[in-house]
């Protein structure tokens, strides 16, 4: 196949070759795809219903919570169709749809997550000039520009993806359209672009990951200095799990979309795509919110009302 014009869709990878094989994938990624959904869509319900989380760290999970909605719905479902239909196709346009959603929330989550950590420090260690800082319409600017830098990063990559030469076929090593295997059919001489945006792209990444990094650090300098005991271990059983999630997803990231291409593996890549494509959606309820008693008090009390009713 000489160009990108001489097929219409792709092959991605299947997960396994046997008929019970594939509905255990299928039945787990559904029981990962539909705790997302619920997760993600009490926090987005409970914040929307109760003014008393509408604060600028609730406002960013929020954004988060349906960010993630989206994230896990670009990938996981077509995996799961995939597997009980025994078919490997997508289409052309399918699988540039996919690079775009999958970028778009890349962008935006990382964006989220550095505000979210810029909001905890400013409220652990700056509490005099938090309400000034972190006002409404600030948080508003912030949430913006995130949702539009995602928009943009997502818009380059996608464009210059598929503006290269494929002549290697059209099979997929991965579940879903990942841009390092995308590139891995295409010609030689025709990538050289979008693997420099890449660079470029993971440069950024790596600065929000070293900002949320310094950002905790400097929550646990001001942490270990509160006399109360309880006090530390609230504020570090709330930031230790961000902080490992946060490593998680980009660290996995950053290690997929670097590593060399001598480094090659279907089912290292498969586990990597499934820890920074597939976990974060469904774990980000559970580690930044459900582990936040005013939320849980909140969400208790929506259930309740709706009992009554």
């Amino acid at each position: 196949m000489s160009n990108s014009s001489s097929f219409n869709e792709f092959l991605l990878l299947a997960f396994a070759d046997t008929r019970e094989l594939q509905l255990l994938h299928f039945s787990l990624f559904l029981g990962i795809y539909l705790a997302a959904l619920l997760g993600n869509s009490l926090i987005i319900i409970t914040v929307a219903c109760d003014r008393r989380l509408h604060t600028p760290m609730f406002f960013f999970l929020l954004n988060l919570s349906v960010l993630d909605l989206g994230s896990i719905s670009t990938t996981v479902p077509k995996s799961m169709i995939s597997s009980l239909m025994s078919t490997r196709a997508i289409s052309y346009s399918g699988c540039a749809a996919q690079v775009f959603l999958f970028f778009f929330s890349a962008g935006v989550e990382c964006s989220l997550l550095t505000v979210m950590a810029y909001d905890r420090y400013v409220a652990i260690c700056r509490p005099l000039h938090y309400r000034t800082v972190m006002g409404s319409r600030a948080c508003v600017r912030m949430a913006a520009a995130a949702w539009a830098s995602g928009f943009l990063n997502a818009l380059l990559h996608t464009a210059n993806t598929f503006s290269v030469t494929f002549c290697q076929g059209n099979t997929l090593d991965q579940f879903f359209c990942e841009i390092p295997q995308i590139l891995k059919i295409s010609c030689t001489d025709s990538y050289i672009r979008e693997v420099d945006l890449l660079v470029v792209t993971v440069c950024l990444f790596f600065g929000c990951f070293v900002f949320i990094v310094l950002s905790y650090v400097q929550i646990f300098t001001v942490v270990l200095r509160i006399p109360s005991e309880q006090g530390q271990h609230k504020v570090l059983s709330m930031c230790l799990p961000h902080l490992v999630v946060v490593s998680l997803y980009i660290s996995t990231g950053m290690f997929a979309y670097l590593k060399p291409s001598s480094v090659f593996s279907p089912s290292l890549d498969l586990v990597l795509a499934v820890l920074y494509a597939v976990v974060p959606p469904a774990v980000n309820p559970l580690i930044y919110s459900m582990r936040n008693k005013e939320l849980r008090d909140a969400l208790k009390k929506l259930i309740q009302l709706v009992l009554k009713k």
